[in-house]
């Protein structure tokens, strides 16, 4: 058991539990989901550059997000409003 010191806000040991149980589950499911690629002949440097490169996109989109609320505020409209000059789609 925990030191209630060493519990967070102070959450309950059988929750704590639950929690490392789900994270087992999620560890679990992640594994099978690297070994079904693997089967269908993805490497793994493969998944790993993918990866990279989806961070690299989500850093750039964020930043892209960030400059449109920054240009919606100076121009007092909402960022909606600003993604048909841009030609951006809602769901990028």
């Amino acid at each position: 058991p925990l030191p209630r010191s060493f519990q967070p806000n102070g959450a309950s040991e059988e929750a704590l539990w639950c929690e490392i149980e789900e994270l087992k589950r999620k560890d679990l499911a992640l594994d099978q989901e690297i070994a079904q690629l693997l089967s269908e002949g993805y490497s793994l440097e493969e998944l790993d550059k993918h990866i990279s490169l989806l961070h690299e996109y989500n850093e750039i989109k964020d930043a892209g997000q960030m400059l449109l609320g920054k240009l919606a505020v100076i121009r007092g409209v909402t960022t909606k409003q600003l993604y048909p000059e841009y030609d951006l789609e809602l769901s990028d």
